[in-house]
């Protein structure tokens, strides 16, 4: 006999016996009764959790599950999407500087920090040699080595290598995730959550935090970003902790990247714009001083770091403000002791900020703060290094950036960013004030020098996030979901008729916008930013694929087939490369200090053949390594990088005599070929991997090593005696 009752009041759901309900599902789900049993057993225990309130989930609860499920795709998001060169290639390191990174860390991992902190590398710049410890920012190599001691500890074998490949896609997972709580503090959690997504596909971090890509900003735009929501809480509550959280994460900031400059520039020059607008406060003032005195302090324990903090001009406009806070807060002292005497103390403190910046310039002229490095000058005069230094000139990441680039990297953030500025204006704060010097800021940077887009790309997220979520909650109250009947179109507003249409469009076109960006995005990142320089690939005419792995190769045949002393003169480009996978000791590399040393290689590589045999018998080189691109198509070979080997060969004393004009026809063509300089040992180098000839047999080098795609070359150098020997026989 069936009986049925109600469950409760709000649930229209009424059971059954469940030998009479079990029959009836074999037709319905083709189950038999024992299963259909077991199916409405499992419907009669969700309803009765249902009624005591385990799945009945409040809005808030509803609200923050739906927030950390968007936040945990974003950040999943951001890790999946860097692996295009993983499954294309293989777990490979990219690009150049990530060797010189990834062979520090195998040698911290291995040896120890004591070990690590004290090594002096004998393998680059011969004669001169380098010590590691005191020349490098140690963040990102101590930050891979202890991540892979933990997992060693939880007893997970991951090669060190493997843990250089991979973690840059993981901070860019907790990139996303600060950059929500970074937004939130400045608008809300929608736009949070906006931006967080936004930052996990952006082409312009995504350049510089693919797989492979073991490079200082991998973990450097999470310490820029943590630091700033840091400094926002310590603004907003003028609270120590918050402010000794920022000193720290700005320590980890110093520690990973020299771009800590425009850290410890932007927060100060923040509170100077608080100072003239009337906004500093206690809060302020205990914010600021905490930061700059226990982050100034944590910073100069860094060993290449040292005294620049105090001494150096890149950092004096943070010493600066720290005074103006100091005789801010003294004076709102004495007004308030003594509110007649104001002009007096008005005139006290104009003298005494006089005699600071008199005090500047008489440290200034006696040596005691150093000026600017050039990098620094390139950013405020962008014609600064074209002019004086050729050698930063010379690095494609330092050239101005195109307008193309801005749409390529960015997409809709380049039309949103406007509309979070505008927001941002419509409600300031000392955050979003904050926000607003970083993205005007780091927009001008970004147009003096094509790397910087890396710090661009946050802020435009941040700020686009703003703009679409603005623009998405003004739409929304317009939107009416409700069913339309007659009495509801006699009561529509007559001063906005089609209100809920208009509403509708403007959501669609959003949602368009925003899923054109992440298929723009997507496609960037597989088709430009996911191939790793030292294994190239291309399309057959029958569409087929074929990899270039010609620099692996010449490498490799280094290390196995040169003695162990052997010096390999290269440009400098490949420095890192031949050091940490052929183990070979080089003349120059990509750190670039020596300016002297490197300009000797180029006037090697400039001069003719008698010349070039003096100055490699100078550097004891024992092989020349070239790359030539013009069998594979390859562009950044040396053949386009030869004039800049001319301007920085003669750049110096003992290459004056080489001239950039010698080097154009007389129609003002660039020309490297028999035509015009058919002497020099770079062309003639060149031609040897077009003709197939071994033109070096009598003169300077015997052919040591070709590469199956003719893309690298390397030349034994020959002794004197034996070159005497064999141009008399």
């Amino acid at each position: 006999m069936t009986s049925r009752r109600p469950i409760s009041e709000s649930c229209s759901l009424e059971i059954v016996t469940l030998s009479q309900l079990a029959p009836s599902l074999r037709g319905w789900a083709g189950l038999d009764s024992q299963r259909g049993l077991v199916c409405v057993r499992c419907c009669l225990l969700c309803v009765k959790m249902t009624k005591l309130g385990f799945l009945r989930l409040s809005y808030e609860k509803q609200d923050t599950l739906l927030k950390l499920l968007i936040l945990s795709m974003a950040a999943v998001l951001s890790f999946s999407t860097r692996l295009f060169s993983v499954l294309r290639f293989e777990s490979v390191i990219h690009e150049f500087d990530p060797y010189f990174n990834y062979r520090t860390t195998r040698f911290l991992a291995e040896e120890g920090f004591y070990q690590f902190h004290n090594w002096f590398d004998d393998r680059a710049w011969y004669p001169l040699g380098r010590i590691i410890g005191g020349t490098i920012y140690p963040g990102l190599m101590i930050t891979s080595a202890a991540l892979y001691h933990v997992l060693h500890f939880f007893h997970i074998t991951i090669d060190i290598r493997n843990v250089c490949v991979f973690l840059a896609p993981l901070f860019s997972s907790f990139t996303a995730i600060v950059t929500y709580h970074f937004t939130k503090e400045l608008k809300d959690a929608g736009a949070g959550l906006l931006a967080a997504a936004m930052i996990a596909v952006v082409p312009g971090y995504i350049s510089r935090s693919v797989a492979g890509s073991y490079d200082n900003e991998g973990i450097a735009i999470f310490c820029m970003l943590l630091t700033y929501y840091m400094w926002i809480k310590a603004v907003k509550t003028g609270s120590i902790y918050w402010s000794s959280m920022c000193a720290l994460a700005y320590f980890y900031m110093v520690s990973s990247w020299g771009g800590y400059v425009f850290l410890i520039n932007l927060i100060p020059l923040h509170v100077l714009v608080l100072m003239l607008t009337g906004r500093f406060s206690h809060r302020i003032y205990v914010a600021y001083c905490t930061v700059y005195c226990l982050g100034t302090i944590l910073s100069m324990q860094i060993s290449f770091v040292g005294f620049q903090p105090v001494q150096s001009s890149e950092h004096m406009a943070a010493f600066g403000v720290f005074g103006l806070c100091q005789i801010h807060a003294f004076v709102d002292y004495l007004r308030s002791k003594l509110n007649t005497q104001q002009f007096e103390v008005l005139f006290k403190s104009v003298i005494s900020l006089v005699g600071i910046i008199l005090l500047f310039l008489y440290w200034h002229m006696l040596g005691k703060i150093s000026p600017w490095t050039g990098r620094f000058y390139s950013l405020l005069d962008p014609s600064y290094a074209k002019n004086n230094i050729p050698i930063i000139a010379s690095v494609s990441e330092h050239q101005p950036t195109t307008w193309s680039s801005y749409y390529f990297d960015l997409q809709l953030l380049v039309f949103m960013f406007p509309v979070g500025l505008y927001y941002c204006f419509n409600n300031l704060s000392d955050a979003t004030i904050f926000i607003i010097m970083y993205g005007v800021t780091s927009m001008y940077f970004s147009a003096v020098m094509v790397r910087l887009m890396l710090v661009l790309a946050p802020v435009m997220c941040i700020l686009s996030g703003i703009g679409v979520s603005q623009v998405l909650t003004t739409y929304m109250k317009n939107l009416d979901v409700s069913r339309p009947d007659k009495k509801s179109k006699k009561q529509q507003d007559s001063t906005y008729p089609i209100k809920n249409e208009v509403a509708s469009g403007m959501i669609l076109v959003m949602a368009f916008f925003l899923i054109t960006y992440t298929f723009h995005s997507t496609w960037v990142t597989s088709e430009a930013y996911s191939s790793p320089s030292i294994v190239l690939s291309a399309r057959g005419g029958d569409g087929s694929r074929i990899i270039f792995d010609d620099f692996r190769e010449a490498y490799y045949w280094l290390r196995h087939n040169t003695p162990e002393d052997a010096k390999v003169m290269s440009w400098w480009d490949y420095g890192y490369q031949i050091t940490a996978m052929a183990n070979r000791t080089i003349l120059v590399d990509n750190n670039t200090w020596n300016n002297t040393h490197i300009s000797r290689v180029g006037q090697a590589m400039a001069s003719t053949e008698e010349k070039a045999y003096e100055i490699m018998r100078e550097l004891d080189v024992s092989y020349v390594l070239v790359i030539f691109g013009g069998l594979t198509g390859y562009s950044s070979d040396d053949i386009n990088k030869f004039l800049w080997m001319v301007r920085i060969g003669g750049s110096t004393d003992t290459g004056r005599h080489i001239k950039e004009h010698d080097y154009y026809t007389p129609t003002g063509e660039f020309r490297v070929d028999r035509i015009l300089n058919a002497k020099l040992i770079f062309v003639r180098s060149k031609c040897f991997l077009l003709c197939e000839t071994n033109i070096f047999s009598t003169k300077l080098s015997l052919h040591a090593c070709k590469t199956h795609f003719c893309a690298l070359k390397i030349c034994s150098f020959k002794p004197q005696m034996e070159r005497f020997l064999m141009s008399k026989g």
